[in-house]
């Protein structure tokens, strides 16, 4: 039985009196995709360096596949890929003779595993360009290939759509999903893009300040988002009267139009149009209004701000 791929224990990162991180806890199993949320400089990268190592927590710990994570550790690294901000890469080489290195230093004796990951990038065709010459875009996905050239069992990844067309974020969007679905790998993503993120992460942290504010499964964060029914008429306050007296909230916007906030207003708009219908006074607009994701992000940082 497997237990948590990634857990950690009030990680806490502290720079003399910045606190970049501060008591992060996570519980991360096989085959999810954990959308890491923040806005620039939350802590989304200083909590990814120490997941890989690469920094030491001021306190706290942090395991991967229930082992500590540690210098020291070499071996945990051959189930690991990862994408931490700017992709890696040799400038005054190839692609293809990057990623050729890339395998031997992970000491992977199929040379196929190289072609095998341009073609799931979409970088064959740039397979002689010197890495210095690439788009932005595609020196993520070669950033990307290299993570995955090893086909680890956990992918790291730090803003991975940086730079990408909106093709290719496409593409690395179903490539994660079909790794996660298809072959059980777990995936820890960060971004500042609720929106994307919320196309295919099974769960979302956010994280501000250094602070894990947030945790949900996509479906629950879904739901919380705020939803209301607007609906105008040719006399509104006429039709105020008739849905206060149904037993209808209501409340009139600047445009005078009426605002319904309440559950059955919005699972059964059909039945608030048919009353105003039967009552002489049909809906000339009737429309369910949705809080987007953005809106959603930045209501959950000022609520956090407003309880501090």
């Amino acid at each position: 039985m497997i237990g948590d791929v990634i857990r950690t224990e009030n990680l806490t990162k502290h720079y003399g009196e910045i606190h970049a991180v501060e008591t992060v806890n996570l519980q991360i199993k096989q085959g999810e995709i954990y959308g890491f949320l923040g806005l620039n400089g939350a802590g989304k990268t200083t909590t990814i360096r120490m997941l890989l190592g690469m920094i030491r927590p001021t306190r706290g710990e942090a395991f991967l596949y229930g082992e500590k994570v540690d210098p020291g550790n070499t071996d945990l690294w051959n189930r690991v890929g990862h994408l931490v901000e700017i992709p890696y890469s040799y400038p005054e080489l190839t692609v293809l003779e990057n990623l050729e290195i890339f395998r031997r230093l992970r000491l992977l004796k199929d040379r196929d595993v190289v072609t095998e990951v341009m073609d799931r990038l979409h970088l064959g065709r740039y397979r002689n360009m010197k890495a210095r010459n690439l788009s932005h875009g595609n020196a993520q996905r070669l950033g990307i290939a290299r993570a995955l050239i090893h086909h680890p069992g956990l992918l790291i990844l730090d803003e991975p759509a940086n730079g990408l067309d909106p093709a290719g974020i496409v593409q690395v969007r179903e490539l994660l999903t079909d790794l996660a679905r298809s072959h059980g790998v777990t995936i820890f993503i960060s971004s500042h893009i609720l929106g994307e993120i919320s196309r295919f992460a099974t769960r979302i942290g956010i994280i501000h300040e250094g602070k894990l504010i947030r945790e949900s499964e996509v479906g629950q964060l879904k739901r919380s988002m705020h939803r209301t029914l607007h609906v105008h008429t040719l006399n509104n306050q006429k039709a105020r009267e008739i849905l206060t007296h149904q037993g209808y909230t209501s409340s009139p916007l600047p445009d005078g139009s009426l605002e319904l906030p309440d559950e059955p207003a919005i699972s059964h708009p059909e039945k608030v149009s048919a009353l105003l219908a039967s009552k002489g006074l049909p809906p000339v607009k009737i429309a369910l209004d949705e809080e987007d994701l953005e809106h959603f992000f930045f209501r959950i940082i000022k609520n956090h701000h407003e309880q501090s």
